[in-house]
């Protein structure tokens, strides 16, 4: 474990697992944030490090958002949240790497739009999740732009415009997580997705990630353009690498692919 704090971190290999760490409940401040945005830069940076896992320190918390006492205390709301905006993850630019969520606790309001940042999402079977930011009289910014494409539209205006708790069954019914563990086994699960991730192509995560994000908003021939004309600089460096050609020679060749991210 590195001595940062609030925020810790453990490196196995290819993989960096993230927890957020500020006891009593892992609120995120000003500093927090600008500090998890330097964290996952870097991550984003390193071609050693391949997948991240996100989690909480504790049992009881994931994440319940914005720090409101820091608020009351001057924490400005709108300030400078640091690069990647608001908990470091959910405006970084071209993060292409797997993300994981290993949702270990509460998680709501800025919390839930955390874990709405990452690719994957595992909870606890004790997790729990709210977007109270109605009853504090302002809005879930980014659950607002999110949240209705993840899940049926209906169900995501009643979850904003209430702001009422719903548990991990509900929140697994409606498509918000992967798997349901068991608090006990739920970083195991999270580490061997992980180490399953990190043995698989990086550069064709890189095109995934960007195409999805691409495409989000465009029609699908316009997307589809954009990748058989290479406009994507992640499709363009597949495209030309090495483990592309890796991975054809190792399905002739009936093995398994060594890839090595360029």
């Amino acid at each position: 474990m590195s001595d940062v704090n609030p925020i810790k971190t453990r490196r196995d290999g290819a993989i960096l697992e993230i927890i957020l760490d500020r006891p009593k409940a892992n609120a995120i401040d000003l500093a927090t944030s600008r500090i998890m945005g330097e964290v996952f830069q870097t991550f984003r940076d390193d071609p050693d490090l391949r997948v991240a896992i996100l989690t909480g320190g504790g049992d009881k918390f994931f994440c319940p958002g914005w720090d409101l006492k820091a608020a009351a205390d001057g924490d400005a709301v709108d300030g400078n949240y640091g690069v990647g905006g608001f908990g470091g993850l959910q405006e970084l630019r071209d993060m292409n790497k797997p993300v994981i969520a290993a949702v270990n606790g509460i998680a709501c309001g800025g919390g839930l739009e955390l874990a709405l940042s990452a690719d994957i999402i595992l909870a606890a079977d004790h997790a729990s999740f709210a977007l109270p930011e109605i009853r504090s009289g302002t809005v879930a910014d980014a659950a607002s732009i999110k949240l209705p494409k993840r899940i049926p539209y209906h169900i995501a205006m009643e979850l904003l415009l209430t702001g009422r708790w719903f548990d991990v069954d509900e929140a697994h019914k409606w498509g918000l997580v992967n798997e349901i563990l068991p608090s006990e086994q739920l970083m195991d699960r999270a580490w061997d997705m992980a180490r399953l991730l990190a043995s698989g192509p990086p550069l064709v995560y890189a095109a995934i990630k960007e195409v999805v994000r691409d495409a989000e908003d465009q029609k699908f021939q316009d997307a589809m353009n954009h990748i058989t004309q290479r406009q994507l600089r992640s499709v363009d460096v597949l495209y030309s690498s090495e483990d592309q050609m890796e991975g054809a020679r190792a399905f002739a060749e009936k093995r398994d692919p060594v890839w090595q991210g360029k």
